[in-house]
């Protein structure tokens, strides 16, 4: 009797233990999925990425597009640029899948763009733009395909079976052109400078000022060379005394005076 009481409350424990342990684990499976999806690139499906591509508006799960193309578009067994090769259920691929043509290469080879095919990274839901896909079929009718895969960097192993080519209404065309790429912009004066052409003097200019010539300005000397100039002179000259200017005094006598009247008379008598 005690045994089993103790095992009903140790059973009773567990069980309210397993809900808070269950949520604990969802919680930080939710919060790394969280922070993982933020990091890796958008996932995407092989449908919406065909129907863009090719510009066939079909919608619906992948296997279910060779169907529904009867009586709307063309279909057929040889590529042609912007069809959608549709492949069939095989293996693993339930659902099959869809790609756009964007090339044929030749009358095995084309290139496709698709999506969800490779795992990149190890993530599904990539896109893939003008990978190679060959006819494998032994009468050259591609109902069987080998197509580019990623991980090995080659064309996958195993074989493809294809429903065909459904063909848009208008042919598609997926050339781009080449981007170069294109150093950072520079500031105009420092990149793309105007060139100016040189201005000619006008003849009413050049004849207002024939007569001034040209001289070149004299360069400053330094302290330096002013003293070896003023060396250089004083043992190229010799000194000359400097004159003295003297001028002569000249005294200046009083010219006699004529006395017309009598006093000046009598005086002169005596003078003598």
């Amino acid at each position: 009797m005690i045994h089993r009481i103790t095992f009903g409350i140790v059973a009773a424990l567990l069980v309210g233990s397993v809900p808070a342990v269950a949520e604990t684990s969802a919680t930080a499976s939710y919060s790394n999925s969280s922070v993982n999806s933020q990091e890796l690139p958008a996932y995407l499906q092989c449908v919406p990425y065909a129907r863009e591509q090719s510009g066939i508006q079909i919608y619906g799960d992948a296997h279910t597009w060779w169907d529904q193309a009867e009586g709307k578009f063309d279909r057929g067994n040889r590529p042609k640029v912007g069809a959608v090769m549709a492949f069939q259920p095989h293996r693993n691929m339930r659902l099959g899948h869809v790609a756009a043509v964007s090339k044929v290469i030749d009358s095995r080879t084309v290139l496709l763009r698709h999506s969800n095919w490779s795992p990149i990274n190890g993530r599904r839901g990539q896109i893939e733009n003008d990978v190679r896909a060959i006819d494998v079929s032994a009468t050259n009718d591609w109902s069987q395909v080998r197509v580019w895969y990623d991980p090995i960097q080659g064309l996958g192993k195993s074989p493809w079976p294809i429903h065909g080519f459904i063909y848009p209404e208008k042919a598609r065309s997926f050339s781009q052109p080449v981007q170069v790429a294109r150093a950072a912009p520079q500031s105009r004066s420092a990149a793309q400078a105007p060139v100016r052409p040189a201005r000619t003097t006008s003849p009413a200019f050049a004849n207002a000022f024939a007569s001034l010539e040209a001289k070149p300005l004299p360069r400053p000397a330094n302290a330096q060379s002013r003293n070896q100039s003023q060396r250089a002179s004083r043992h190229q000259q010799p000194r000359v005394a400097a004159p003295v200017i003297r001028q002569a005094v000249q005294r200046v006598q009083p010219a006699p005076q004529t006395r017309s009247d009598d006093f000046s008379d009598v005086l002169a008598k005596y003078d003598n």
